[in-house]
């Protein structure tokens, strides 16, 4: 076993630690309050290469590991989750289905400008009746000549107005269950394709999160990826690799509002001394610190083995559901030893507890995590 990062992971570390302090930090509070998406930030991320970090160059990708890509996920998430999100759906939902699954043409036109941060991805798969239960798809296509003709609704879209690109997923034959869903490629702009009003959201609430709406939107056939019915399983897979990544933004929730916390209680004094130095605020931190290190060697295994090419379903479950419990029970932990400052915005740890709600929710809930671990166990 080695624990040391490599050199590349230590730039790659310091790289997104310095983003998160010097582009995300300063106008994060405001764009929080006021629900504002982070456009020229996202840009600036396409810019450094963290909106590809896995896909390869030839595709306009950084060619970089997994473990590479959570640790800039955790660095960011520190500080602005509603940036990482935006980071984690390009990345793992979406440049990573179209590097494996996608032809050469669809890589071509779509995977480079993705990777390479010229524009931005969406997936499509949740539904007004299809949240846990992705195979119960009502969005359908059927096929009109040279085009697929769309018509659905989608619900609770990351990027959902922001993005270029879009991976949709809708039932192309209803007979065969899930196994009649396949998986489109649509354009922003198309006739019919519109995104519906943006979500007023607990947390992440500078993220762009809306439904979309498709009225007999005209899909050329070669936008679709792989052959009909391999929608579900191309959905499935995707979504573990997606586990991971949101399990680094769980890790980095709770890593943020720890160094937060740990910072406060060596500056704020009470009964003449540091409370640091209070044996109550010192357990809370040993219990915050330990539990942080756990989630972060699942998160680092999960990553390792996708990069081995290994099954990374069972540890990437595991990694998601644990990272997401801990990103909840720290951040609030960090809030009480704020006391009354930590319910106020301008010590950030209150916006960190609420982003770290959504984590034991999207990309299959804590509920759904274990289902997929307990399956694991028992084959």
């Amino acid at each position: 076993m080695h624990f040391e990062l490599t050199e590349e992971q230590l730039a790659v570390q310091g790289a997104a630690r310095d983003f998160a302090k010097n582009e995300l930090l300063p106008g994060v509070i405001q764009r929080d309050i006021e629900s504002r998406f982070p456009a020229e930030e996202i840009k600036k991320m396409g810019n450094l290469g963290f909106m590809g970090m896995m896909v390869d160059p030839l595709y306009g990708g950084g060619g970089m590991d997994t473990v590479s890509y959570v640790i800039a996920m955790e660095e960011l998430s520190k500080i602005d989750a509603s940036a990482s999100v935006v980071m984690s759906v390009n990345n793992s939902l979406v440049c990573w289905g179209l590097e494996k699954y996608a032809s050469e043409t669809q890589k071509e036109k779509y995977l480079k400008p993705l990777a390479s941060g010229q524009k931005l991805g969406a997936f499509a798969l949740s539904e007004p009746e299809a949240g846990s239960d992705a195979t119960s798809q009502k969005t359908e296509a059927y096929r009109d000549g040279g085009h697929y003709v769309l018509n659905g609704t989608k619900n609770w879209i990351t990027n959902g107005s922001k993005a270029d690109t879009y991976l949709v997923f809708a039932q192309t034959d209803h007979s065969k269950g899930h196994k009649g869903i396949s998986v489109f490629i649509v354009e922003k702009g198309w006739e019919g394709f519109t995104p519906g009003h943006k979500e007023d959201k607990l947390g992440i609430r500078a993220s762009d999160t809306t439904s979309l709406m498709f009225t007999d939107v005209k899909v050329p056939a070669e936008n679709r990826i792989g052959d009909e019915g391999f929608g579900f399983k191309y959905a499935m897979e995707t979504l573990n690799g997606g586990r991971i990544g949101i399990a680094a933004q769980a890790l980095g929730i709770a890593a943020g509002a720890y160094e937060f916390a740990l910072a406060y209680s060596k500056e704020r004094k009470t009964f003449g001394k540091p409370i640091s130095h209070h044996q109550a605020i010192q357990f809370k931190l040993a219990d915050m610190a330990t539990t942080i290190e756990a989630a972060r060697l699942l998160v680092y295994k999960a990553a390792w083995l996708k990069d081995q090419g290994e099954d990374y379903s069972h540890a990437s479950a595991m990694a998601k559901l644990y990272a997401s419990q801990v990103a909840m029970e720290v951040s609030i932990e960090a809030v009480q030893i704020h006391g009354g400052y930590g319910y106020v915005r301008e010590y950030h740890v209150e916006r960190l507890m609420r982003d770290a709600k959504i984590t034991q929710i999207y990309e299959g809930t804590s509920e759904i995590q274990k289902i997929v671990i307990s399956r694991g166990l028992l084959k």
